[in-house]
């Protein structure tokens, strides 16, 4: 059994089912966890959805922004984006079988430490917002998660559209903290020095020329995670390898690649993508 880690796939079937193929992935066995944004700027959004629920518990994924607003569009509270090749799912005879089953997938996912040579990991599609620690992190993902398996989540999708409130307080209560732990969690890049959450750069850090924005993941306050931190979304870092994090997002779709990696021994499998967005 063998456990495959994959950045933002974005609709590209093609793409995900040749590095699976390199990677002689058996879906009987193996498994695969996504790091969010199944859909969206890609050619096959619809046949990526499908494929990943048909490995049943054999796959795994953590909800992306583009996954959120392919709910909010399925549910005429928002447009679809100019870009987005998101159609074919919402004209399918099994988008409500496919969407009910995007609904249910978590924003985190806690892989715990098996042995001394196997550790643990944590996924999130964005990552983890520097001031908060895992057992925090968890509790806010699970309740944002309860809301969106319920019957609230409608409620949920309308009102999650929003850059505020920006600082993180215990004391958030309602939307104001689903809203954050949703920013936090699937559209985070940069942070202020107060730990406030920037929503409108998307630069490479080196090409920011605000000096007081950085990286939530260079925080100097950061919480400690002990295990990896697994996260997506952010093309422009063009992937993080450090300690203990772990950046998949490599600009598919953008014209750069999707990249793949076996959590046993670390190997990368990369398939550069062509420009779709």
């Amino acid at each position: 059994m063998a456990t495959y880690l994959v950045g933002d796939i974005q609709g590209c079937f093609d793409d995900l089912n040749a590095l699976l193929k390199e990677a002689n992935f058996d879906p009987a066995s193996d498994h695969l966890y996504i790091a969010g944004d199944l859909v969206a700027r890609g050619p096959d959004s619809l046949a990526v959805l499908r494929y990943v629920k048909s490995l049943g518990k054999h796959g795994h994924t953590v909800l992306g922004n583009h996954d959120l607003h392919l709910l909010a569009v399925s549910e005429g509270i928002m447009k679809p984006k100019g870009k987005d090749k998101t159609l074919p799912i919402l004209e399918a005879d099994d988008r409500d079988e496919l969407l009910n089953w995007l609904r249910q997938q978590p924003l985190l996912i806690h892989v715990d430490q098996a042995n001394e040579e196997s550790p643990g990991f944590v996924m999130t599609h964005a990552g983890i917002p520097p001031v908060w620690n895992i057992k925090t992190a968890k509790k806010n993902a699970k309740e944002v998660e309860s809301v969106l398996r319920s019957d609230r989540y409608i409620w949920l999708l309308k009102n999650m559209y929003a850059n505020e409130p920006a600082l993180w307080s215990p004391t958030l209560e309602g939307i104001d903290k689903y809203r954050y732990t949703i920013n936090a969690m699937t559209r985070m890049r940069f942070c202020e020095p107060d730990g406030s959450l920037d929503m409108a750069c998307k630069l490479p850090p080196e090409k920011v020329k605000d000096g007081s924005l950085m990286p939530w993941f260079q925080m100097p306050n950061r919480r400690k995670i002990d295990e990896t931190l697994v996260f997506g979304h952010w093309a422009a870092l063009g992937g993080v390898l450090t300690n203990n994090l772990l950046g998949l997002d490599t600009g598919c779709v953008w014209g750069g690649s999707l990249t793949m990696v076996r959590w046993e021994d670390g190997q990368r499998f990369s398939r550069p993508c062509p420009i779709h967005a």
